[in-house]
């Protein structure tokens, strides 16, 4: 029952803070913290669990509960998690929790404070149901679940082109969602015809005999809704516009957690349901990694508002973790999760710091900045950690995710992989920038007693402990998820033999 309560408690959670809009603070808080500790005794009482022998792609789960559903129609209310999923929901409630805490002395959740908290629980809720669905159909409803509440947040909490902003969130997420749901019946019905029995369950349709041509077109309508909300060039142009106008709490989980469930999504379904497809597919992905890494660079050195330079910041670093994923080498794998950890935590340090200047300035604008170490000794060395994990500085956690994806990527595609070096080069400049013109240069304005205060500086010392902690352990990460990671690997290249060993068998017979 864990895994159902932590989604209770954050739904039931986010009720009782919109009843009792008073101590909806309180309440989010102490929901968010009680999910925090169950999931991390799940993570530190169980045990990695083993790789199977076989080539099947069903993992041993750490803890699992199913329900029927819609029995009729073959859906369960299936929840499970091995390591890597566990990994990504410790995280989750994580910056879930850290997101509370920033969002309590922010100006704008000053209004209707207990229904912000209310589509914040739901939210993180939401995110937690899709690292933890084991029924395609289940994971349907948590991935549009999550939009919702991410709606709201934008169209109530935002800023002055809010409506814009979440009309375009929206209208993208739901549009690509759709494409998804349509390659998960489509699936649901070939495993119907195959086998005679109907369902949407993860283990049952890793079984599905699927034709090339049909396999590509599944994996398209998976991959539509996965690169929309990652995002990845050219699907990123929702991005700006969603990543400026949301509020502080709100955009911290858009960037640092509702992306990562793309890449989770493509790592857990994409890849073992159709390996061969995603192999016919992995150079244009692989393409579409590099240009969003280089695309996103430039336009990040561009911006004169600081929050839209660390929304392109973080496109860039999606380039990353699709490049990762559709190198196929495990080495690479590794480095994904890493950076999805890695690029989680330092992407919400800086939207905070983002959030914290706007609170102070009433702007983000670059202009009305300059100076502010003067005024704000200790954000000015907090903002200095996050921007060194931001270019990969060694000892901080984004440096061995990069690390290990650019030399996984080598291994297989030598000129993307020094093209998306160039990617490294470039984060470089446009994060120097940020510490340059936010907190170097002419004093343009005075801000007495604006440096940190006690809550904020709680939150900003979990993250930067977060970051140097995988920065110099990741082998903890990483021994999380090698279960998930070589079975991944072992699948997708038992498949791909398969089917070259046919291939080849039918060009004899021809022959002959």
């Amino acid at each position: 029952m864990t895994l159902t309560w932590i989604l209770l408690i954050l739904l039931i959670g986010g009720v009782l803070a919109w009843i009792f809009s008073g101590w909806s603070r309180w309440i989010a808080t102490l929901a968010v913290l009680i999910d925090l500790i169950l999931a991390l005794q799940l993570w530190l009482t169980h045990p990695i669990m083993p790789i199977p022998q076989h080539t099947g792609m069903v993992p041993n789960w750490i803890a699992e509960t199913q329900y029927h559903w819609i029995p009729l129609l073959g859906a369960s209310f299936h929840l499970a998690v091995d390591g890597f999923s566990l990994l990504m929901l410790v995280l989750t409630l994580f910056i879930g929790l850290l997101c509370v805490w920033i969002s309590w002395h922010d100006p704008v959740t000053r209004e209707n404070t207990g229904f912000f908290h209310f589509h914040l629980l739901w939210l993180i809720a939401g995110i937690a149901g899709v690292f933890m669905a084991m029924d395609l159909l289940l994971f349907y409803f948590f991935w549009e679940l999550m939009l919702i509440p991410m709606f709201f947040l934008i169209s109530v909490w935002g800023g002055p082109q809010r409506k814009k902003a979440s009309l375009k969130f929206f209208l993208f997420t739901q549009f690509s969602g759709l494409f998804m749901l349509i390659a998960i019946l489509a699936l649901y019905l070939l495993h119907g015809q195959q086998t005679g029995q109907y369902s949407f369950d993860y283990a049952d349709l890793l079984g599905n005999t699927v034709s090339r041509a049909m396999a590509g077109w599944l994996l398209a309508g998976f991959l539509l809704a996965f690169l929309v909300k990652l995002p990845a060039f050219p699907f990123h142009s929702w991005l700006p516009d969603a990543y400026t106008q949301s509020p502080t709490g709100g955009v911290a989980l858009l960037a640092g957690l509702m992306s990562k469930t793309a890449a989770y999504g493509m790592l857990r379904f994409a890849l073992p349901l159709f390996p061969e497809a995603a192999r016919q597919f992995a150079p244009v992905m692989v393409v579409l990694g590099v240009a969003g890494i280089l695309y996103g660079a430039k336009l990040a050195y561009a911006q004169t508002d600081l929050k839209r330079l660390i929304a392109f910041s973080s496109f860039s670093h999606m380039g990353f973790i699709l490049l990762g994923i559709f190198s196929m080498q495990e080495l690479a794998y590794q480095g994904v999760v890493v950076e999805m950890v890695a690029h989680a935590i330092s992407i919400t340090g800086l939207f905070f710091i983002a959030g914290m200047l706007q609170a102070r300035l009433q702007t983000t604008g670059l202009d009305a900045m300059g100076g502010f170490w003067e005024y704000m000794p200790r954000m000015g060395g907090v903002t200095m950690v996050f921007v060194m994990a931001t270019l990969g500085l060694p000892g901080l956690g984004n440096f061995i995710a990069e690390f290990l994806i650019l030399s996984g990527t080598y291994q297989v595609h030598i000129l993307w992989a020094v093209l998306a070096s160039l990617g490294l080069i470039a984060s470089m400049i446009y994060a120097l920038v940020i510490l340059q013109r936010v907190f170097h240069g002419k004093s343009r304005q005075s801000l007495s007693q604006a440096d940190l205060k006690p809550l904020e500086g709680l939150v900003m010392a979990c993250l930067i402990a977060a970051i140097v902690w995988v920065g110099i352990y990741p082998q903890n990460v990483i021994r999380s998820v090698q279960p998930v990671v070589q079975q991944l690997k072992q699948v997708v290249d038992h498949r791909q033999t398969a089917v070259d060993q046919h291939l080849t068998w039918n060009g004899y017979t021809l022959l002959k």
